[in-house]
């Protein structure tokens, strides 16, 4: 994404859907009085609404069961409890075991902020299977996401538009171009979606996720949370520590960055996994098509780019790949360690003057959908991180930092460093400078931190644990590359999380899986 407060938006599990197959409701204004009372209607799930990212109606499961889903209704406004509600869209697939053995519901969120639960829950479903066992698996689309009252700014043709600027500039005239485009974005944000952007807050989701909890008939929240999913749920156990069951962080982000904080590390964690990547691809047995060495592989992309910025060259139909469609279709393909071998051919092919896999990964950071539409992943990432995050950065703060920036990964720098102004003139002020994730109280979360992440790098979980506080966080680390770590599939994290979930063995603190 061009020009993000951090690349949160891009969480493997919240675009891996589009890329896979590329590459191989609204306000509701009634008034309730008591919202916990509530019934659900659960029913078939629908196509996907494009702002989910559009598609078919999810595959039934692997044993034949049919994917569910239903509205929530919610207050749009939490301090006016009794005022107009907003309908949250909710998926769930029922325990597949023995009914006397269920735990409750399983809450999911897999991150962003923008990414849609009630799409990404069944595109994953298999790789749960066995926590299904146990739970029902519910997801959702959070406040200003996909169905879930979503945050609506420009159109399809200006986000073509917008995504093929300029987003690291050189001189003057691409500054204030940048900062004009950043201006008219956030404008139309405004303009068509006044009523929901004071109410896309993490605090607002977490109170969201308590009333699931209540409706969905659980004393207690168990909980999965995936990269942002990991800051829901610190924000979640602060406000009701008392409520937490079982709970699980995986890729977590730290709770104890500001903003431009947290740019930095993903400046180095993106640098890290690209030096990975390298290394990899010259480690093979077979030539690495895109370099004799690991120096040699990334200074041809710093030269890829950097012939890009002046001389675009063919991507995906009349849209050319731009330096900064490369930069986030390479970002793209770090989130995982599967998607390596579609950047090594994307960079093939972009060496000989072809950027169609290269753009492809660019759109599945961006929410551009094969048939030209997008969903509504951007305008919620920008919308919800800016209601959380109090900083507003001028050009003058940028070209300060840019020199760290720089040091710290000569591919990613000017590409983060230029992402803080995301904010700037945004028509609802920040809550604060970081969450407050302290729990008190709470039952032991287990923190998952996987030492070759690149967008919520490890330390991060270390810090999430202390910020939890005494007794709460415990910590395993996982040493592997990617966003995440139970999705690796790694047995020794899988049976740590899953012996937790399912039989409330909480691991030794400290463990390590490789």
């Amino acid at each position: 994404m061009p020009n993000p407060p951090r690349l949160r938006a891009a969480a493997l599990t919240a675009s891996a859907v589009l890329l896979s197959s590329v590459l191989a409701g609204c306000g509701d204004d009634s008034k309730d009085q008591d919202l916990t009372a509530q019934k659900l209607s659960w029913e078939d799930c629908p196509a996907p609404s494009t702002a989910e990212g559009g598609g078919d109606a999810p595959s039934p499961l692997p044993d034949g069961d049919e994917w569910q889903c239903a509205t929530l209704k919610a207050p749009r406004d939490w301090d006016d409890p009794q005022g107009d509600t907003i309908g949250l869209a909710l998926i769930r697939a029922r325990t597949s075991g023995d009914e006397s053995k269920r735990i409750g519901s399983l809450i999911f969120n897999f991150g962003g902020p923008g990414g849609s639960g009630v799409t990404t829950l069944p595109a994953f479903g298999e790789d749960y299977a066995k926590l299904r066992t146990r739970y029902d698996l519910v997801s959702f689309d959070p406040r200003g996401v996909g169905r879930s009252a979503p945050v609506e700014c420009l159109d399809d043709l200006q986000l073509d538009a917008y995504f093929q600027q300029d987003a690291t500039p050189d001189d003057a005239a691409e500054r204030t171009k940048l900062l004009d485009n950043t201006k008219e974005f956030n404008a139309a944000c405004e303009d068509n979606s006044e009523k929901v952007l004071p109410h896309v807050r993490t605090t607002d989701a977490a109170r969201d996720m308590d009333l699931m909890r209540q409706v969905l008939g659980d004393d207690r929240l168990h909980y999965f949370g995936i990269s942002y999913g990991t800051e829901l749920g610190g924000v979640y156990a602060h406000l009701f520590p008392k409520r937490v069951g079982r709970a699980v962080f995986d890729a977590v982000v730290d709770p104890t960055e500001d903003s431009e904080q947290g740019s930095l590390g993903q400046t180095k964690g993106f640098q890290l996994a690209l030096d990975n990547f390298a290394e990899d691809c010259v480690s093979k047995t077979e030539d690495c098509p895109i370099g004799d060495t690991a120096q040699d592989v990334k200074d041809r992309i710093a030269k890829l780019l950097k012939d890009l910025d002046t001389t675009p060259i063919p991507g995906v139909g009349l849209r050319e790949l731009t330096q900064t469609a490369a930069t986030s279709g390479i970002a793209q393909s770090l989130y995982s360690q599967d998607f390596w071998e579609y950047l090594t051919e994307g960079l093939d092919q972009a060496y000989a003057g072809d950027g169609r896999v290269l753009m492809l990964l660019a759109d599945s950071m961006n929410g551009r959908n094969e048939d030209g539409t997008y969903s509504n992943l951007t305008a919620a990432n920008i919308a919800i991180n800016c209601a959380d995050d109090k900083a507003r950065y001028t050009e003058d703060h940028v070209e300060q930092k840019l020199p760290e920036f720089r040091s710290a990964s000569p591919v990613f720098g000017d590409y983060l460093a230029w992402g803080m102004v995301s904010c700037t003139d945004w028509a609802v002020k920040g809550a604060a400078e970081h969450p407050d994730v302290s729990a008190a109280g709470s039952a032991p979360i287990l923190v998952v931190g996987n030492t070759g992440d690149p967008a919520t790098p490890y330390e991060g979980a270390r810090r999430m644990v202390d910020a939890l506080g005494e007794g709460v966080g415990v910590e395993l680390t996982y040493k592997g590359q990617g966003h995440g770590a139970y999705d690796s599939k790694n047995k020794c994290v899988q049976s740590a999380v899953n012996g937790y979930l399912l039989d409330g063995r909480v691991p030794t603190a400290g463990t390590v899986c490789s």
